[in-house]
């Protein structure tokens, strides 16, 4: 599966662009997940450059920060899973997606 398809790209703001808007009206563009645990990644914004996206990520806790479409792409889990992108995601205010999630 293409984690970064050139649709989604067009859409991602580029890196530090969104900072003076408030986190709950931040738009996620793409959601990333582990198939095997409950790992998951909301993209805000993306560097091509250096391939970074910056956005929300919930593994062991919830947090911001920065991470790699290398190292999204490289994870290997259990019998040859991949992070997966999903297909059904609309993209969303953060304030919906939270509310959605909790």
């Amino acid at each position: 599966m293409e984690l970064l398809t050139k649709e989604i790209l067009n859409k991602l703001p580029a890196l530090n662009t969104t900072e003076k808007i408030p986190i709950p009206e931040k738009i996620v563009q793409v959601k990333y997940f582990t198939p095997w645990t409950n790992w998951t990644w909301y993209a805000v914004e993306y560097s091509p450059e250096d391939k970074t996206f910056f956005g929300l990520v919930y593994g062991l806790e919830k947090e911001w920060g920065y991470f790699s479409l290398d190292e999204l792409e490289s994870i290997q889990g259990p019998v040859g899973l991949k992070i997966e992108r999903d297909l059904n995601f609309k993209p969303c205010r953060i304030a919906k997606l939270e509310a959605e999630l909790e």
